[in-house]
């Protein structure tokens, strides 16, 4: 198989059918799929065969595993992970869809430059509007590394092609029973990748509808598992080169922190406060970063909250609240 393409299941009943369609009806050949059932309480698995079925020529490309019980997200790619037989994985979420196209051209893309890994651009799909996320390129995996630790690019496991053998030869697999920042894990993968490519074309449209995903809830364990994540890859980054990323580490720390700012909620704003302080010096020494996320920070760091408070206000709740939304 060229790639083998992971599909965690969990309450996805409303949009399980849109993306297994769009799987279905992708021009490259020697795809396998793999459905991993996360013990979902619904009838997504259902609606999945249904699918399936209306594509006879596909078939026996397809693969459902279940879980016995609710392990998790980053157990649902391992799963899927332990049984891929392609030569690339690709990470699709069971309330997106992608484009007809989006796996040959990865491919071909990964082919022609030898690539570990190859990324695209994506849509940010609201109910009624879409954004274009353009992704920066990179000459190789170690700036791609900075660009991602520096907020600039994104981590996420959706947009990526990567070569199998880099999970297999390095043992990485995804952080069992820590679901929040799981993808963090990306990062693990850019840092030992000899060569990657960038596609300069939006294949993947990532949803901002679906409230029953996996990481649409706040909680006390959702803190722990993002705190467990950043400190799994600093240390893992650390032992391979040292000192040599300190500075890109406290520019991921700011990054991982800067959620709690896009809020008018006081208890996130003592988190943003709590989170890594040591890295609060490094603000303004990001210059990949926008100005206006600096000055955001900034005023946090000098603890002028009203300032924070308005421009939620003013961009994100007018902005994405209203025009994208």
């Amino acid at each position: 198989m060229k790639v083998s393409v992971i599909v965690p299941i969990y309450n996805v009943e409303i949009f399980i059918s849109r993306c297994a369609q769009s799987l279905m009806e992708q021009t490259l050949t020697d795809v396998e799929y793999i459905f991993v059932d996360d013990a979902t309480p619904d009838n997504s698995i259902k609606v999945l065969q249904g699918v399936i079925n209306q594509y006879p020529d596909k078939k026996n490309q397809c693969r459902i595993i279940h879980h016995k019980q609710n392990l998790g997200l980053p157990v649902a790619r391992n799963t899927g992970l332990a049984v891929a037989q392609g030569e690339y994985i690709f990470h699709c979420d069971s309330d997106d869809f992608v484009e007809p196209g989006m796996l040959e051209q990865l491919y071909h893309k990964a082919i022609e430059t030898d690539a570990d890994i190859v990324w695209c651009d994506w849509w940010l799909s609201f109910a009624k509007n879409e954004r274009y996320m353009k992704q920066p390129e990179y000459p190789t995996g170690m700036e791609a590394l900075k660009g991602m630790l520096s907020g600039v690019m994104k981590y996420n496991v959706w947009n990526k092609l990567i070569r199998r053998s880099l999970y297999e030869e390095n043992g990485i697999t995804f952080p069992a029973g820590y679901g929040m920042g799981e993808d963090m894990t990306i990062m693990r993968l850019f840092a030992r990748a000899s060569k990657v490519a960038y596609q300069p074309k939006a294949f993947y449209h990532y949803m901002q509808q679906n409230n029953g995903a996996f990481c649409k809830t706040f909680s006390e364990k959702h803190l722990s598992d993002v705190r467990h994540n950043v400190s799994m890859v600093t240390e893992d980054l650390k032992n391979l080169f040292g000192n040599a990323l300190d500075t890109e580490l406290a520019f991921f720390k700011l990054d991982v922190k800067f959620p709690f700012l896009i809020s008018d909620d006081p208890a996130k704003y003592n988190l943003w406060k709590n989170w890594y302080p040591e890295a609060n010096q490094y603000i303004l020494k990001n210059k990949r970063l926008s100005l206006r996320s600096r000055c955001v920070q900034w005023l946090a760091w000098k603890n002028q909250f009203w300032a924070v408070w308005l421009y939620y206000k003013l961009v994100y709740r007018i902005v994405y609240g209203i025009i994208y939304h």
